[in-house]
């Protein structure tokens, strides 16, 4: 079995756990299989991800891939853990959730823009960019189909 097909088989699972545990502010970001049957479910959540939600999360999932037959012999090792700051965001959720931090924007051309995160929606965000020496304000609207990816900064 290719793994788009493994990997849309455990999503189906996750989304459907979110449901089954009544958690509608948990989502799905990501999921990664790597060549070991290492299995990395990112999850997240719109009022952060709670580590013991997390640990619920796996300690469910695992016995529903044990009994799925997408890895033979049950070869295979599961990680549910949510993004970290040093992942970029990749789900319009996960940039509503972040409405009013610092982001770092890489367009696909490679330039990069920096500004407070202002809104998102599924098909692209707004920025406030400050601009030259007398850091003028300016808004700006970047459609997700444009970046490579996008990190929140970290700021002290």
């Amino acid at each position: 079995m290719a793994n788009e097909q493994i990997i849309a088989s455990i999503t189906a699972l996750v989304e459907q756990l979110i449901v089954d545990k009544d958690k509608p502010d948990y989502f799905l970001v990501e999921i990664k299989i790597k060549p070991t049957n290492n299995v990395k479910v990112y999850l997240d959540a719109d009022n952060g991800a709670a580590i013991s939600q997390l640990v619920s999360f796996n300690r469910a999932l695992y016995p529903l891939l044990e009994t799925s037959g997408l890895f033979p012999n049950d070869d295979f090792s599961l990680e549910v853990s949510s993004a970290g700051l040093d992942e970029p965001l990749k789900s319009p959720r996960q940039f509503k959730k972040n409405i009013g931090r610092k982001v770092e924007v890489t367009l696909l051309d490679g330039a990069t823009k920096e500004g407070k995160l202002l809104a998102a929606d599924e098909e692209k965000l707004t920025i406030e960019e400050l601009i030259g020496k007398k850091k003028e304000q300016k808004v700006t609207d970047i459609n997700f189909s444009e970046i490579k990816h996008t990190h929140v900064c970290i700021v002290f």
